[in-house]
């Protein structure tokens, strides 16, 4: 007799087989009360087949707000254009990437996700990774500042009654309000990350009440007495008579990328993939608020002018000065007596550079933005590979 039920339903249950039906399935024998053997296919377990088996390479992208937008606009100046064909489907690809798969989700199912195998890679806030993940160590993060999505997330107080000449973590805790029958109650959506913080600050009497948004209305509705939320500007605290306190920031956070540990070992392509996505971001990341500036200057030689270039201290570039000869004709011959002058400094130094640059003899000074800085070797590459054991 076969039954489709679920394991939970029987008090033993002992693995069969693998038989070749149509969908992924896993059968066992089960003793039943009345000691007749059944065989049960259970097929929830197709999951974990189809995971193995799955070819595609698979990202994880937020699916909506301001995180989705900031993370398409990222991937598409690294020329890795995500291309979906219609804004209500929520697969897509990325023509410079052969064999992935785009899937627009949830950021805590992202992560939920990559952990069950599913996904395989994905961009989230590195508080949603700690929290969903929960120390998995399976979740790898391989780049832990994408530049966006930055908060922090912390505790909140009321600004009034008890609370008005608390201004710390440590305050806060002293407070002999909290009790084990009257603990402090915490309005928040981190459960995980704000009972492992609490505990180790060395709280004792704490209650965690889980909800998701619009958490600064709590405390004073009298159903909590802080929240521990994500926070940027702190606008919306201030705006609601709230206020953050010394010592309260549970965790930092950005936007990050992050790959599971078993499929970047198993699955094919993986691990390449996630090397071109990591050498675009790097290399796009650092060129941000970098320019370069070209320039001439009268010279006996490239060395004399080096020398000059180098005496000023922003003017080094990344290595040091590009110092090649400007050719011209005078006479009737080819003479050279000024040399170009390449350098990359950052754009907040600009002028000051400028300034240096006419001080030392330069000239006709031009100035453009730049795309990409490639490195010999991706640092980060090479942090990835040591965790992996490669």
């Amino acid at each position: 007799m076969t039954t489709f039920l679920e394991p939970s339903s029987f008090f033993q249950v002992r693995p069969s087989s693998v038989r070749a039906f149509s969908m992924p399935f896993r059968s066992y024998i089960v003793c039943c009360s009345n000691g007749n053997p059944s065989t049960v296919v259970l097929l929830g377990s197709s999951r974990d087949l189809e995971s193995r088996e799955r070819k595609v390479v698979r990202l994880g992208l937020p699916s909506k707000g301001r995180m989705a937008d900031e993370t398409l606009s990222l991937l598409k100046n690294c020329q890795l254009s995500v291309r979906q064909l219609n804004p209500r489907q929520y697969v897509a690809d990325i023509p410079q990437l052969s064999n992935l798969e785009v899937w627009f989700q949830r950021p805590k199912d992202i992560v939920c996700k990559i952990q069950s195998g599913d996904l395989d890679l994905g961009i989230v806030g590195f508080d949603t990774v700690c929290e969903c993940g929960q120390g998995n160590d399976d979740l790898i993060v391989v780049h832990e500042a994408l530049g966006f999505g930055a908060c922090r997330l912390s505790i909140a107080i009321p600004k009034y009654g008890i609370f008005e000449n608390v201004n710390s973590l440590g305050e806060l805790a002293k407070m002999p309000q909290w009790t084990k029958d009257r603990p402090l109650r915490i309005e928040t959506g981190f459960s995980y990350l704000g009972n492992k913080f609490f505990k180790e600050k060395g709280f004792e009497h704490v209650r965690f009440q889980r909800s998701e948004g619009a958490l600064e209305a709590y405390p004073a509705m009298g159903t909590t007495d802080a929240i521990l939320d994500l926070v940027s500007s702190g606008t919306t605290l201030r705006e609601n008579n709230l206020k953050e306190i010394d010592g309260g920031v549970v965790l930092e956070s950005q936007a990050v990328l992050v790959a599971s540990r078993r499929s970047l070992n198993m699955r094919k392509g993986a691990l390449e993939i996630t090397h071109e996505m990591l050498e675009r971001l790097e290399a796009h990341l650092r060129a941000l608020g970098v320019v370069t500036v070209v320039a001439n200057m009268r010279g006996n030689s490239a060395e004399e002018v080096a020398e000059r270039v180098l005496s000023q201290p922003s003017l080094s570039g990344l290595q040091g000065p590009t110092i090649s000869p400007v050719f011209r004709s005078r006479d009737g011959k080819v003479v050279v007596d000024f040399f170009a002058i390449v350098i990359c400094v950052p754009q907040k130094e600009l002028y000051k550079s400028v300034q240096q640059l006419r001080s030392i003899g330069g000239s006709g000074v031009l100035v453009s933005d730049l795309t990409y800085i490639f490195e010999e070797e991706t640092p980060r590459w090479r942090r990835l590979l040591s965790e992996l054991g490669l």
